[in-house]
């Protein structure tokens, strides 16, 4: 029988989009995350490109919750576009964005798996985004990597990540809300569904499924100190592979 371990990740930047119905000129964001989005996002450090369902499969088929540590604030933005070839101008868009919001998201799964996910992400093929490429991340998005463990209990243990200037003018809640997709051995009458579960991200006809989320709380763990001190920039990699190439 396989492992089963749980890996973290810190979602925190300026701006943040996670769309799961958005249509046409109306671009919105969810509260929190979304399994498409973050599954998108291990698909990209991964180098699995956008037809690659096969390779695609095993990260989809992961258990997905996220920790809402830092709500942010939803903020509006008006989007305008030229086409590519005619050079017409496009209809004017909304584009709703998360600003200064933090979460801690968590997936679970085969240990095999998530132990080459974590390595891809200290040296992604492409660049990690919260949910739209104008969206990079401020830190590095990999926490740990925990064996033999389940999602429930990481997320428990998980230190506060809310950033050091948030603390400061918020009082430390009781309790964080989490988002998690029901186990396999536990009831979904209670449970409400979202269409973000990804079937295909290729650019000719996306799909997403409906999945199972459950809403429930943890007490607020200590906090970890503001998140990760190391100096990051998201775009360093793809600096140092032209850099190989000149």
């Amino acid at each position: 029988m396989s492992r089963t371990s749980v890996l973290a990740l810190r979602l925190a930047g300026p701006l943040q989009s996670w769309g799961a119905s958005s249509r046409f000129t109306r671009r919105t964001t969810e509260s929190a995350p979304t399994k498409s989005g973050v599954i998108g996002l291990l698909a990209a450090a991964a180098g699995i490109e956008r037809g690659d369902d096969e390779r695609l499969a095993p990260l989809a088929a992961l258990r997905f919750a996220v920790r809402i540590d830092q709500p942010g604030t939803r903020i509006r933005d008006f989007h305008t576009a030229h086409h590519g070839v005619t050079g017409a101008s496009m209809p004017l868009s909304e584009r709703f964005y998360l600003a200064d919001a933090v979460f801690v998201a968590a997936v679970e799964g085969d240990h095999t798996l998530l132990t080459g996910v974590h390595a891809a992400l200290r040296t992604p093929v492409y660049p990690p985004y919260l949910g739209r490429r104008s969206c990079p991340p401020a830190e590095p998005v990999n926490l740990a990597l925990y064996e033999d463990t389940r999602l429930e209990d990481v997320l428990a243990s998980v230190p506060w990540q809310a950033s050091a200037w948030y603390r400061r003018r918020h009082q430390t809640p009781p309790a964080l809300t989490v988002l998690r997709e029901t186990a396999a051995d536990e009831s979904a009458t209670a449970a409400d569904v979202q269409r973000d579960q990804p079937v295909t991200f290729d650019a000719a006809g996306r799909r997403h499924a409906l999945r199972t989320v459950f809403t429930d709380s943890v007490s607020t763990p200590i906090p970890s100190g503001g998140g990760p001190q190391e100096a990051h920039d998201p775009f360093a990699a793809l600096e140092a592979l032209e850099n190989e190439s000149a």
